[in-house]
């Protein structure tokens, strides 16, 4: 990930892979797949974890529901 990116998101709060798998009521390895295919913005941790903003998260699980 870039770092214009990181930016834009940089008043955000991040949540881990399984807070993020919550909200979108898909598991922790579809999160992770939806990152490396760049449909979620992240960032990665020193220690090579993924972190992404909450409001990306829930810009996501919104266009996502299904009624």
């Amino acid at each position: 990930m870039d770092n214009s990116t990181h930016e834009s998101f940089s008043d955000d709060v991040f949540i881990s892979t399984g807070e993020a798998a919550k909200m979108l009521r898909v598991s922790p390895k579809t999160v992770a797949r939806w990152a490396k295919s760049g449909r979620l913005p992240h960032i990665l941790t020193l220690g090579g974890h993924r972190r992404f903003p909450r409001s990306a998260v829930a810009e996501v699980a919104r266009q996502t529901t299904v009624f």
